[in-house]
């Protein structure tokens, strides 16, 4: 989590796209690190009572090399993952080649690829470009949501002991009261998780440790954490769309 903006790749600008280092440099390792992730469930539990997507049509914007997909594609109608980098999208379409209810396609947060009012739920998850700044993401996913979709978008928690403060630690930029401020003033309600994070080894532990943050930090991290899981603080933001006109 510790890249930024995943931007479009298809018919984009170079200024679109500030890279995700983590997953574009070390794709096994991040695959080693979303298998440790939340594996109690608990963000697909807080997800699935904001919007229960049984049945319907989920978009994933930032998707990645596509590891959320095959969770959605499991009770969607129809699973949609948007990605700008084009080795990731390839990995992804691998994914879910055997999966005929999810696809992927190219592009950016900021002009999804997409028709309007054909999801249910737009998901983002530890997707940098959500944040201060990222009201053309907001409006493009308010485009492609018909009346009464979610927005539901999955963020780190800044604030959260240990991992919030390693985070922001490496990233001076990035302010946790700011980000929440922001979505709070964008009419998002707020729901904290916490999710447990475990390794099958101390070397994965270590090795996805090392590649979110600098050296530095990641030593700290490892010798801060003997076994082999920690918890990890997460801010469930979602919205939901009108399903009508508001009268007085």
């Amino acid at each position: 989590m510790k890249g930024f903006v995943r931007a479009a790749w298809s018919a984009v600008r170079p200024a679109d796209v500030l890279p995700s280092p983590n997953i574009w440099r070390w794709p096994a390792v991040y695959e080693v690190e979303n298998r440790a992730q939340d594996v109690d469930g608990a963000i697909w539990r807080a997800l699935r009572e904001a919007c229960d997507w049984t049945g319907r049509d989920v978009v994933d914007v930032g998707c990645g090399d596509g590891f959320h997909l095959p969770v959605f594609a499991r009770d969607a109608a129809r699973v949609v993952g948007v990605e700008p980098h084009p080795p990731l999208v390839d990995r992804a379409r691998e994914r879910v080649a055997g999966t005929p209810n999810a696809s992927v396609v190219a592009g950016p947060a900021q002009r999804l690829p997409l028709p309007d009012a054909t999801a249910d739920l737009v998901h983002a998850r530890t997707a940098y470009f959500f944040g201060p700044g990222c009201e053309p993401g907001l409006r493009e996913a308010d485009r492609v949501l018909r009346p009464g979709g979610t927005l539901a978008i999955v963020d780190l928690d800044g604030a959260a002991e240990p991992y919030g403060p390693w985070l922001c630690a490496d990233e001076p930029r990035y302010h946790p009261a700011e980000v929440e401020a922001f979505f709070a003033a964008h009419g998002f309600a707020l729901r904290r998780v916490r999710a447990r994070w475990r390794f099958e080894t101390r070397e994965d532990l270590a090795a996805v440790l090392r590649i979110e943050f600098s050296a530095k930090v990641a030593e700290r991290a490892i010798a801060a954490t003997p076994g082999l899981s920690f918890e990890v603080g997460y801010r469930v933001h979602t919205r939901r769309k009108p399903s009508g006109l508001v009268l007085p």
